[in-house]
């Protein structure tokens, strides 16, 4: 008995030791928002007879992230990140109508993080949230969650070294369900040639006072990818006019109702892609801070069509091919009550004639942020989804805006409000080509897609923005943030009547009031 009790011992102990051995440190995140909101995200309230603007302008809804690590050592761990939501409340397939049970829980990262023996090179692998280097407004190429590899590396503390390998896209076009079946055979194939992949190296400079990050990607695009993209988000890259929507919705359909697309592909099955970016941040006379930022970024053409004029007749021929670049600065100076300053972009737009390309930059998946109603500000979120941008390029535009940011004359209550002036940089004849009346019909419609579109703007058309942000901090983890937006809408009828299918449109401003209570932990 007393060998059976010692053996029992020795074998717990070596597992207790064991156990120690391999203890994993398990550490968790979270971010639960709950919002309401009043919202009139359209700009457009009606257009050819027929009503446009068919939002609910009261919503509710909520969103849960959970981020949960398994820590080994300093060398070694495993992040797996959901989110449940968004969930509109009374909406069934959001999971929150009566009875809830919606299956919404979605993975929004999952990778690992791990150093070889004896170096300093980190490595992470996986889902992962992937941001090419920005200042001033946010990134204007890629700020997505993606998945791929990133290894940094630093050489001391001023020099580092950063490579991204990402793929955004790969095995999701499908001939049958993507509206091209009756294409011929040679290029309508399932997961045939609709890859896209990036390769970023990027060189971070820190120095006393100056961070400097210029950086260069490579991307290679299959003909294929575009047709898989119903949201348009390679729209932003790939195509002439912020989408393939262009080229689909000007003309006419087969026998069956399918769509008869005038595109013409070329003979390659992939398109070079590059971006460049010099972002920098002067902090040398402090509290005078200092960023700006530029992007340069390009597309080859995967072939060429042609499109309608409004009147229906003709047809002018485009290209695939998009070159353009983006400039973007920050200046501000931190008070003891608040942070004054102020912002501006400027951006290539296109030239008017289509058969030799768009000259707006391309990008992957932007979100640009120096405001909250038409950019992705703030919490980036809201009960309804036409109540920001978040996918904001900048791309065909200019602006100058004035901000306060963090104003504060009570203790945990602060405020932030912004003034922006919007101009397009687009030729005016570019609107004759449009599917619809106003490309902001698209924008800010009535689904969550839609609002991910790209702003179309001319050298006509303006926009005067007004953001209020105000953030109470009730508790250390718990925020309650109350936004007022206005948007005046000072875009060109007489551009836009003439764009196709839609003679006529009434346009409105677009306004917003939203409450979120944040609790973050």
């Amino acid at each position: 008995m007393k060998k059976l009790m010692t053996l029992a011992l020795a074998a717990g102990l070596a597992i207790s030791c064991a156990s120690e051995a391999s203890a994993i440190d398990f550490k968790a995140n979270g971010q639960w928002l709950m919002g309401f909101g009043l919202t009139q995200g359209s700009l457009v309230s009606r257009g050819g007879g027929q009503k446009l603007a068919n939002n609910d302008t009261f919503s509710a809804g909520q969103r849960i992230r959970l981020k949960l690590d398994a820590v080994a050592s300093e060398a070694l761990s495993g992040t797996v990140y959901f989110e449940i939501g968004d969930t509109t409340w009374g909406k069934a397939d959001q999971g929150g109508a009566l009875g809830a049970d919606g299956r919404i829980i979605e993975l929004k990262r999952a990778y690992i993080d791990w150093m070889p023996p004896e170096t300093d090179l980190k490595v992470r692998m996986g889902i992962q949230g992937i941001v090419l280097p920005n200042f001033a407004g946010g990134s204007a190429v890629l700020d997505d969650d993606c998945a791929g590899i990133t290894a940094s590396y630093k050489f001391n503390e001023n020099v580092g070294l950063t490579f991204v390998w990402a793929r955004p896209y790969n095995d999701n076009y499908n001939p049958a369900t993507n509206g091209e079946a009756f294409r011929r055979s040679s290029i309508a194939k399932t997961n045939f040639l609709d890859n896209v992949d990036v390769f970023a190296l990027a060189l971070p400079l820190t120095f006393d006072g100056v961070d400097v990050t210029p950086w260069v990607a490579y991307g290679i695009v299959g003909q294929n990818a575009i047709r898989y993209d119903d949201n348009y988000r390679l729209g932003y890259m790939h195509s002439n006019f912020g989408s393939d929507r262009w080229a689909r919705q000007n003309n006419a359909t087969d026998a069956d109702g399918n769509p008869t697309f005038a595109m013409r592909h070329s003979s390659r099955g992939y398109a070079n892609a590059f971006w460049a970016g010099l972002p920098v941040k002067l902090t040398l006379w402090d509290p005078l801070n200092i960023e700006f930022d530029f992007n340069y970024g390009s597309v080859e053409s995967l072939g060429n069509g042609t499109l309608l004029k409004y009147n229906g007749t003709s047809p002018k021929s485009f290209n695939t091919r998009r070159e353009g670049w983006l400039a973007k600065a920050l200046v501000e100076y931190k008070m003891d009550w608040g942070t004054p300053g102020i912002f501006g972009w400027y951006a290539s737009g296109d030239d008017g004639n289509p058969g030799n390309g768009s000259e707006r930059m391309p990008s992957i998946s932007p979100c640009g942020n120096f405001t909250s109603f038409l950019g992705d500000g703030n919490y980036g979120w809201a009960a309804d989804p036409t109540g920001y941008d978040r996918n904001m390029s900048y791309a065909g535009t200019w602006g100058v805006g004035l901000q306060v940011r963090d104003m504060s004359f009570l203790e945990d209550l602060t405020h932030t409000f912004r003034v922006a002036l919007w101009g397009g940089t687009n030729s005016p004849s570019m609107a004759k080509y449009a599917s619809r009346s106003y490309m902001w019909e698209s924008n800010w419609g009535a689904s969550e897609a839609a609002n991910e579109s790209e702003i179309y703007m001319t050298t006509r058309d303006y926009l005067l923005e007004f953001n209020l942000v105000n953030n109470y901090k009730m508790y250390e983890n718990f925020n309650i943030n109350f936004e007022l937006g206005y948007v005046v809408n000072m875009m060109d009828r007489d551009t836009w009547k003439k764009a196709n299918t839609r003679t006529s449109y009434n346009k409105q401003d677009g306004w917003k009031a939203q409450l979120i209570f944040a609790y973050e932990f």
